[in-house]
């Protein structure tokens, strides 16, 4: 059998790697950039988090936007970077196992088997979505558990581009059921890049030092009511505040967190605080209101730095609440409901109790538990509802991809070059039931 790429594209990250082995060999940004330091643009050779590089104000060009391949020339220079000089693999001997997203349009399609045949000579290609291979790794993982002996469950695929709620059925996506929202990783630091601008320091050219404000910083809220009041107290009765320090350029290329312990003390509140509490801490606020009237604090804008407080748990809230952003759309928990709703009766208390999530955005602290208590009243009280989240929700797609490389039967799921050449893209992609 050939050597097997798998290629998981995308919108944020490429995870790459040969099939087989547990972990990708490469995670790179799907990106170019331009440091204030470079006039060209520069292929990242490793993720952005962990390099020395100063990324103030660095441009951006991506291949791909809210999902969709929209720059196949930018996406080839990617993938020529990445086949050549990081994975060091020849294409002409070699199959690809590429991720695509959901409904993809045909002409997309397309273009992406020209890149893969024509341009790159791959010699065969098998295409899969993500939530079919997050269900068979899971299966995988766990022989005796539900997923693997129902054959069923639904993966809620929170991403860099958007949301989807997939029921899978017998490792295959049911199409007609699954739902989307239009909210990912990406909308969520450009609405914490907002706040931060209107507040205290413009930041809307600085995506690198944002995502990382929001890796670092943000959290799922509980109780959003509550904690909305404690996060306008002042002192240290505030558990939120917690100052985030930009990079100068001169002793320090990267942001940090100023007191990293101050920043974990959100983790005190549970769900199970009492009301009291939250009318005494409205009551103690409203005296604050008033002093805070006559001396309003002003940001010091030569202090390289801002502080955080309600920030940190209104921008993930909008996974939950998207109709609180003027956004005509159903939260998270709805969207898993409509999108077992549209599955098989005989379906719906196994997709309940085998939801699985993977992506990026689900890293949040409390992201399950606050998904948990948003679907419990939603869903019939003699179902259960029970939600897993993958070990390595960022590495869960490629692992899956790994392991179906690996399988025997996968050379002949397989669309090879002479094929492709004399049936064309459309025919040729009837053999992966899209």
């Amino acid at each position: 059998m050939s050597n097997v790429v798998v290629l998981d594209n995308g919108g944020g990250l490429i995870k790459a790697g040969q099939g087989g082995e547990r972990d990708p060999a490469v995670v790179i940004p799907n990106c170019l950039y331009r440091p204030l330091t470079s006039k060209k643009f520069i292929h990242p050779t490793t993720t952005l988090s962990s390099t020395n590089e100063d990324l103030t104000s660095a441009a951006i060009r991506r291949p791909i936007d809210r999902g969709y391949l929209i720059n196949p020339d930018l996406q080839r220079d990617i993938w020529s970077h990445l086949f050549n000089s990081l994975l060091h693999v020849t294409p002409s001997s070699s199959s690809l196992l590429l991720t695509e997203p959901l409904f993809s349009l045909p002409s997309i399609q397309r273009t992406t088997d020209e890149l893969v045949f024509e341009d790159f000579g791959f010699n065969s290609l098998f295409v899969a979505d993500s939530p079919s291979l997050v269900h068979l790794y899971e299966a995988s993982r766990r022989p005796d558990g539900l997923v693997s002996e129902a054959q069923c469950s639904l993966v809620v695929d929170c991403g860099f581009s958007f949301t989807h709620a997939a029921p899978v059925f017998q490792n295959f996506t049911v199409n007609y059921g699954v739902k989307r929202i239009d909210l990912g990783g990406k909308a969520l630091t450009n609405y914490l890049k907002e706040l931060v601008s209107y507040r205290s320091v413009n930041v809307t050219d600085e995506t690198f030092i944002m995502d990382d404000v929001k890796e670092k910083l943000c959290f799922v809220s509980l109780d959003v009511e509550r904690d909305l009041q404690i996060a306008r107290k002042h002192g240290k009765g505030n558990l939120f505040r917690c100052t985030y320090v930009l990079p100068d350029g001169v002793t320090h290329t990267k942001g940090y967190v100023k007191d990293p312990e101050a920043a974990q003390r959100h983790l005190t509140l549970t769900d199970g605080d009492s009301h009291s509490r939250a009318v005494e801490t409205k009551k103690e606020t409203d005296q604050s209101e008033v002093m805070e009237k006559t001396e309003r604090k002003r940001v010091d804008l030569t202090k390289n730095e801002f502080d955080l407080t309600n920030e940190r748990f209104l921008v993930p809230e909008m996974i939950f609440q998207p109709a609180d952003l003027g956004m005509n759309e159903a939260g998270l928990a709805e969207c898993i409901v409509r999108a077992v709703n549209a599955c098989h009766p005989y379906l719906h208390p196994v997709l309940y109790q085998s939801i699985i999530l993977t992506g990026g955005s689900t890293l949040f602290p409390r992201f399950a538990e606050r998904l948990e208590k948003d679907l419990r009243p939603l869903v019939p009280d003699d179902y259960q509802v029970k939600i897993t989240t993958q070990e390595d929700p960022i590495l869960g797609i490629w692992r899956g991809g790994s392991l179906l490389a690996s399988s025997p039967e996968f050379e002949s799921m397989c669309v090879t070059k002479a094929e492709y050449e004399e049936l064309g893209s459309a025919r040729s992609r009837r053999r992966f039931f899209r």
